[in-house]
């Protein structure tokens, strides 16, 4: 993938269904919201930023799991590719039953569980079978998603601003309490909606010269998505009376009929909102098979996952379409889909697992005198900006709620045992691989060659500490 086709990717996977409703559900909270928006958007081309740096020095597929693991080891390393991974292929269903929703508008009257199911694991599958064909192919599909959803939403950003008028919008902060706890209520809605910015670093081998272009289309990327969101937000606050905005529910299709009249913006916006999840389930389907594919060169996942066909880790791709698939089923066979909405919330507590590890080891990086690892100078603004991504992706813990952290550590700690078993299989193989001791028949003492040899480079290195 070129340096276009990266950032296609990171855009394309931040900006997923979820647009097409942020106005609306942030709308309570008042214009406050727009502050907390821009506040997030700071910490998140921060987080970019320092994915760029990590990047510059470890330019291989994995991202976060890579610079965790070389930072504070195997178990780090493998704690942020479960999550990572557990984070994708439930997220893959949710964007799966979301495009349902808005093809009943493109296609209305053909509503059925049947019909629905059919269609959300198609939107599952053909991406999958993009992923199957190889990364240029992945990448085409995103190019091109990218910019057909992009233009659409980029354009109603831009003219809904000719139509803006204040007497619109609410008040500075709606309802009770304080502004700013207005807008840390905002805040947790908005705080997932940066999810993604790791998607070039994630994917750094299959990136042309990575070691510029991961953190130039992370940064682009992320900059890009912030620009649609941003000025989205805006243009339909600034057209659809705040009274009717809360209780939209196709805020930007509102916008649309309010600037040029008549009901054809649902049909516009629709169509826009399902290629838009078509290109993320594109990128996020790359993006579950890159973390468990680095895990397993090092020995931290199953052996499998390592089967790799024209870029693309494939067992990785089928077996996260396969989950996801599965939920997808047990969403829609269930109902009400309560067994599927917990492991939704989960994912919302497992994608800050590997940012937390990421800017941790970039903070470790620098404070360690290992700033080689990221960028051999430029101390303290390398260190400001691993400081502000922290803190972002600490308020996204926070903003996550305690149902979700507390289902999400158990789903998390679930993967101990995987890490266990893996663990013991390498022990082992390592047994294997050491060389039989030679023991003096008359003193007892052994030889151990390597044995020796590894104690003496250790009692060596204790003495030049």
């Amino acid at each position: 993938m070129n340096l276009m086709t990266a950032t296609a990717l990171v855009m394309g996977n931040i900006i997923g269904g979820g647009i097409f409703l942020l106005p609306a559900s942030v709308a309570p909270f008042g214009t406050v919201s727009l502050l907390a928006f821009g506040v997030l958007t700071v910490g998140a081309v921060a987080l970019a930023l320092v994915f760029g740096r990590l990047a510059q020095r470890h330019p291989d597929t994995g991202g976060p799991y890579v610079y965790a693991r070389e930072a504070f080891g195997d178990f780090a390393g493998f704690l942020s590719a479960w999550s990572y991974w557990t984070m994708t292929w439930v997220s893959n269903a949710a964007l799966a039953v979301a495009a349902v929703g808005y093809v009943h508008v493109l296609l209305p009257g053909h509503a059925s569980p049947g019909n629905d199911l059919l269609v959300a694991l198609a939107a599952l599958w053909l991406p999958a079978l993009a992923n199957f064909a190889g990364t240029r192919y992945v990448g085409a599909v995103q190019l091109i998603s990218t910019v057909l959803k992009f233009i659409p939403l980029l354009f109603i950003a831009v003219v809904g601003l000719f139509f803006f008028d204040p007497h619109n919008l609410g008040r500075f902060h709606e309802g009770g309490g304080s502004a700013f706890g207005g807008m840390s209520a905002a805040a947790a809605i908005l705080l997932y909606s940066y999810v993604g910015v790791e998607s070039a670093a994630m994917s750094a081998g299959e990136v042309r010269d990575p070691e510029r272009n991961v953190g130039r289309a992370t940064v682009l990327g992320t900059v890009g998505a912030a620009v649609v969101y941003l000025l989205g937000t805006l243009a339909v606050f600034g057209t659809v009376a705040h009274t009717k905005l809360v209780h939209s529910t196709a805020p930007f299709s509102d916008a649309v009929d309010a600037m040029f009249g008549g009901h054809w913006g649902g049909t516009v916006v629709a169509a826009a909102a399902v290629i838009s999840i078509i290109g993320a389930l594109n990128g996020w389907t790359l993006m579950s098979a890159q973390s468990p594919y680095a895990a397993a060169k090092d020995g931290l996942f199953p052996a499998p996952f390592l089967t790799k066909r024209r870029g693309v880790p494939t067992v990785g791709v089928l077996a996260a379409v396969l989950l996801a698939s599965a939920l997808t089923v047990i969403n829609y066979l269930s109902g009400a889909g309560g067994v599927f909405e917990i492991l939704v919330l989960i994912t919302t507590f497992s994608a800050t697992v590997p940012y937390l590890l990421a800017a941790g080891a970039q903070i470790y990086f620098l404070l360690s005198g290992r700033r080689d690892k990221v960028c051999p100078a430029r101390f303290v603004r390398d260190l400001t900006l691993a400081l502000v991504a922290f803190g972002f992706t600490f308020w996204l813990v926070a903003g996550a709620g305690y149902a979700a952290i507390y289902q999400g550590v158990l789903f998390l700690f679930a993967g101990i045992l995987v890490y266990a078993v893996m663990a013991a299989r390498r022990a082992g193989r390592t047994r294997e691989a050491e060389p039989e001791s030679e023991t003096d028949p008359a003193t007892g003492a052994g030889d151990r060659t390597a044995g020796g040899a590894a104690g003496a480079t250790e009692t060596a290195a204790a003495d030049a500490r």
